[in-house]
C-alpha cells in the first residue's frame, strides 16, 4: 500500500500557489482518510444505526452491515488484485458475530457475544503485526503526516531505512491488540461474575477506558516518538 520515496526533498513546483497545495493537502488528506472511513467507520456506523436507531434484529443489521466491506474486499481481489486486509477483518468479524447471535439464547451469552468482536479485532491486529504489515498504521499514518506531501515523503524514507521507526510502527499495532483482547477477557468474565444490569452498562465504561488507555499508551509508546523522528527527518532534509 506505501510508495518508497526515491527524492531527497520534495519541493513545490514553480508557480505553485499557496491555494493549490491546500487543495493538494486537502486531496491526500481525503485519499488517506477514505479507505478508514469505507472500512471501518461505515460498516460500523451502520450496524449501530440499522439496530438502535432503526430497530433491526443483530442479524438484520450485521447483514447489512457487512454489504460496503464485502464489496471492498471483492473488488481489491478482482479489480486491483490487492487484498484489503481492514475491510476482510471487519467482513469477518460480521460474519462472527451473525454465527454467534445463532446461539446466543442465553443473556450471559449475548454479553459475552458483544466481547467477541474486540477479540476477533484485537487477534487480527496482533496477527498483522506477526506478518509485518500492521494494521494500525492506516489509521496511524495520516494523524501523523497530515496528507503533507513532504511529511510523507519523510515517512516512507523512515519506513523503509529505519528499524527503529519500524519497531515504533508495530508497537502501536501491538498496543492496541493487546488492548482490544485484553478489553475481551474482561468483559467476558464479568458477563459470567457479575449482575446482568450491571454489566449492561458497564460493557460501554470499560470499552472507552480500553480505547483511552490504547490512545495513551501507543501515543506516548509509538506514535510521539514516531512523530518525533519525523521532524527531525524533515529538520535534516532541510540542512
Amino acid at each position: 500500500m506505501s510508495i518508497t520515496a526515491t527524492e531527497s526533498s520534495i519541493e513545490a513546483p514553480a508557480g505553485t500557489t499557496a491555494a493549490t497545495a491546500d487543495i493538494d493537502g486537502g486531496s491526500a488528506v481525503r485519499q488517506t482518510f477514505l479507505p478508514l472511513i469505507l472500512d471501518v467507520a461505515v460498516p460500523m456506523g451502520s450496524y449501530y444505526l440499522l439496530k438502535s436507531g432503526f430497530g433491526m434484529s443483530t442479524m438484520a443489521a450485521l447483514g447489512w452491515s457487512s454489504v460496503v466491506p464485502a464489496v471492498r474486499t471483492v473488488w481489491g481481489v478482482v479489480k486491483e488484485r490487492t487484498f484489503n486486509g481492514l475491510a476482510a477483518l471487519i467482513l469477518f468479524v460480521n460474519v462472527v458475530g451473525l454465527l454467534l447471535s445463532l446461539v446466543a439464547g442465553d443473556p450471559r451469552l449475548m454479553l459475552a457475544k458483544d466481547s467477541g468482536v474486540s477479540s476477533v479485532v484485537g487477534i487480527g491486529i496482533l496477527v498483522s503485526v506477526m506478518l509485518g504489515k500492521p494494521m494500525m498504521t492506516t489509521a496511524l499514518k495520516p494523524f501523523i503526516t497530515k496528507g503533507d506531501a513532504v511529511k510523507t515523503a519523510a515517512w516512507e524514507r523512515l519506513l523503509s531505512g529505519s528499524e527503529r521507526f519500524r519497531k515504533f510502527e508495530r508497537t502501536f499495532s501491538l498496543v492496541w491488540g493487546v488492548a482490544l483482547f485484553g478489553e475481551c477477557l474482561v468483559r467476558i468474565v464479568g458477563a459470567y461474575t457479575l449482575p446482568i444490569d450491571t454489566m449492561v452498562w458497564l460493557g460501554t465504561v470499560i470499552m472507552i477506558a480500553t480505547i483511552a488507555l490504547a490512545m495513551l499508551f501507543s501515543g506516548g509508546l509509538a506514535a510521539g516518538p514516531m512523530e518525533k523522528m519525523l521532524d527531525d527527518e524533515l529538520a535534516d532534509q532541510a540542512r
